[in-house]
């Protein structure tokens, strides 16, 4: 059997989560056994699980999705096959400073870009998160706790204002991060890049969207949440929520 329909076969497996889900469609495993994908990336699959990701969120063929800072590309891709041609990915990255250093490199995801052509990378200030359009899923990925990180001194509650109006009425916000320890203040996301799910379902909830459930695909009880998610003991399998949010019609 070859890498690809490997791959595939994965991707079909039987779900376990706090909502009932379908295998994912025949789209979402395509993407995910998409050839082009790098090594790098297939062989965090059986990690990551993409497809019942993708299944969770509910993306599919022809939807506009973003993905709000997508680092390596690694669901971007998967976004962009999945979605299909009359589909569109805005990868959405921060604005460059006015005067960037001679010696800056572009962002990762500029070489993406190259080979996706429904890929559009969109710089933004988070706090005003003006897309093209309007978008059917706003996704996410161990990202979330970095807008607490005191050297972005960002103003949370206008991102996260920002985001529910670059949804269409009815869409879904998706949040993927790492799990921190229940009550853990707001600067253990500095200190461990962690932050408490109930963090994350009150600042949404209080910028309007409604909470819809959650997948445990990902949750990991051996994980000692006093470490940091960059500890090589745990690295790449740390305890992670992922929590689906709707901007109401």
């Amino acid at each position: 059997m070859t890498r690809n329909l490997m791959l595939a076969a994965t991707a079909v497996l039987a779900l376990s989560s706090g909502m009932a889900q379908a295998a994912p469609p025949k789209e979402v495993v395509a993407a995910v056994a998409d050839a082009g994908r790098p090594e790098a990336d297939t062989k965090r699959d059986a990690d990551r699980k993409p497809a019942e990701m993708l299944e969770f969120a509910g993306v599919k063929s022809g939807q506009t999705v973003a993905d709000f800072l997508p680092g390596g590309g690694y669901f971007t891709r998967i976004f962009a096959k999945a979605v299909g041609p009359q589909g569109v990915v805005y990868a959405v990255i921060n604005a460059p400073p006015p005067n960037p250093a001679p010696d800056a490199k572009p962002n990762p995801i500029v070489a993406v870009v190259a080979s996706y052509p429904n890929i559009k990378v969109v710089q933004a200030s988070f706090q005003t998160l003006a897309l093209p359009t309007q978008a059917d899923v706003i996704w996410t990925a161990q990202n979330y706790h970095d807008l607490h990180l005191a050297r972005f001194n960002l103003d949370v509650a206008a991102v996260n204002k920002a985001v529910y109006a670059a949804l269409k009425p009815g869409g879904v916000y998706v949040v993927l991060d790492h799990a921190a320890l229940p009550g853990a203040p707001l600067d253990t996301a500095d200190k461990l890049h962690r932050i408490d799910p109930a963090i994350v379902k009150a600042e949404l909830a209080a910028a309007g969207f409604t909470y819809e459930g959650e997948s445990t695909l990902l949750r990991n009880t051996t994980d000692d949440h006093t470490k940091g998610v960059f500890d090589p003991t745990l690295r790449g399998h740390t305890d992670q929520f992922i929590y689906k949010f709707r901007k109401p019609k």
